[in-house]
């Protein structure tokens, strides 16, 4: 059974609406036979009892005389052939085909001798010289000097006119039953495309949602039915913003109870390292337990950007303009001394004075960071480190490149998944996140992120395109 709505909804209607055109039009068919043999038969008893009243006595003799008028009944474009049969009761032919089937002498007598008196006919088919014929059988009662003679007058006709009657009355009927059944599917197919609109457009409407877009669906223009489908879902989203208000709510409680805590104990270590630096292996042990606070706190904070970055977007962050060549210099001047520490030129390419985004300026500026981090983070020393702002028809284009070991492209399509480090060098650990926390905020912004290699040498660039502002120009 077919699961298209559309499809079970036209068989509900065409499949009964078929057979009821196939059964009226076997009933049409029907009809039309009776009517064209009724036709057919009072043409032929008409003949029949014409052709009795010309059968007289002379002088004790029997004789028929069969006038043209008796036959012109018959006359059609068919051209149908007529047979006569007129005999007695004793077989005596008086008139007409000698060979006309004997059935029509026993049937009209039985049908006599059925009656009050003689005059009724008796219908039959039956065939002569290999011809199908409709014929008719009346019996005439004749007396003489007191005796009873019956005189039988078989009259029968081929059926070419009789079949053309039958197409004439039934094809009419018949193609209005097929111009009706072709309408009804025309306007059920129709009505159907048009009625289900709503349910199309309602589905689009879902499908084209964002993932946070958690906005509930108008339902004022839907019709009755498609209504109670609506709230359902209204009712779903409601109860997805409440467990997304609850993330929120535990990833800004997060950020507060878990930094402070590491910092304190951050803050303690160094404490104890410089009040025993006396001792060479505590001093060790304390230094040990400091860098593993530092990596802790960093991937802390990664981990809570990577879910505050998952919880928003285009429809639920606080958007502003921003400009990207800004928080560039920004990004660089911040991460520059310590790209001085490895020799790594790093430095940035403006090709216009202002590109404007509309997004979270916290979020872009993380975007940059973890991008930057990353080229110097997996970089030899003495490496060099470029990060480009332009504009390119409506979109901003932000590239950071790099002449590093780059990434291999069986990698790359897992690179931006969490916590994945594929085989970097340069002597640095990292979380695993830089570039997962990347793309959430590249898809929190309706941007998108692609890797690609330098045309010569090694390397990595690693391209982010997100839409202008609506009132930024080309500079």
């Amino acid at each position: 059974m077919t699961s298209s709505l559309r499809i079970r909804l036209l068989c509900w209607i065409l499949l009964p609406l078929a057979v009821f055109a196939a059964v009226s039009a076997v009933m049409s068919y029907r009809d039309a036979q009776a009517t064209a043999s009724l036709v057919q038969d009072r043409a032929l008893l008409a003949s029949a009892k014409f052709i009795a009243e010309q059968v007289n006595w002379d002088e004790g003799t029997l004789h028929a005389n069969v006038p043209p008028a008796a036959l012109e009944l018959f006359q059609s474009p068919d051209h149908d052939q007529v047979y006569l049969n007129v005999s007695t009761d004793t077989g005596i032919l008086l008139a007409g085909t000698p060979a006309f089937p004997a059935a029509a002498q026993a049937g009209a007598r039985t049908g006599a001798a059925a009656g009050a008196h003689a005059g009724n006919p008796y219908w039959f088919d039956a065939a002569i010289y290999d011809q199908p014929i409709r014929a008719v059988a009346y019996v005439r009662a004749m007396y003489d000097a007191g005796k009873l003679h019956q005189v039988t007058i078989a009259v029968g006709k081929t059926t070419s006119s009789h079949d053309h009657m039958v197409r004439d009355l039934w094809r009419p009927s018949m193609i209005r039953q097929l111009m009706t059944l072709l309408l009804a599917c025309v306007l059920v197919v129709g009505g159907l495309t048009f009625e289900l609109r709503p349910i199309v457009k309602l589905k689009n409407d879902v499908i084209d949602r964002g993932p946070m877009q958690l906005v509930p669906i108008q339902a004022d223009r839907l019709q009755s039915e498609l209504r109670p489908v609506v709230d359902a879902i209204n009712r779903c989203i409601q109860r997805l913003n409440f467990h997304v208000s609850a993330q929120r709510r535990f990833i800004a409680d997060a950020a507060h109870q878990l930094r402070t805590p590491l910092a304190l104990l951050d803050t303690q270590i160094q404490f104890a390292r410089e009040r025993d630096a006396s001792d060479p292996q505590l001093d060790e042990v304390l230094g040990a337990m400091q860098s593993s606070s530092h990596k802790m706190v960093a991937l802390t904070n990664k981990l809570l950007l990577l879910a505050q970055a998952e919880a928003l977007d285009t429809y639920t962050m606080s958007l502003q303009e921003v400009d990207l060549v800004a928080i560039s210099v920004d990004t660089v001047a911040t991460l520059t001394q310590w790209a001085s520490r490895r020799e790594i030129d790093l430095g940035i390419e403006p090709l216009a004075q202002s590109v404007t985004v509309n997004g979270n300026p916290s979020l872009l500026l993380a975007l940059l960071s973890n991008l930057v981090d990353n080229a110097i983070r997996y970089s030899p020393d003495g490496s060099i480190v470029t990060v480009t702002v332009a504009q390119h028809h409506d979109s901003a284009v932000l590239i950071v490149a790099d002449n590093g070991p780059g990434i291999a492209a069986e990698a790359r399509t897992r690179v931006f998944e969490r916590f994945y480090r594929g085989s970097q060098t340069g002597g640095s650990e990292g979380t695993g996140l830089g570039l997962a926390i990347v793309k959430e905020i590249v898809s929190a912004h309706d941007g998108s992120v692609s890797l690609g290699t330098p045309e010569r040498g090694s390397g990595l660039h690693v391209t982010v395109r997100l839409p202008l502002a609506h009132q930024n120009t080309a500079q």
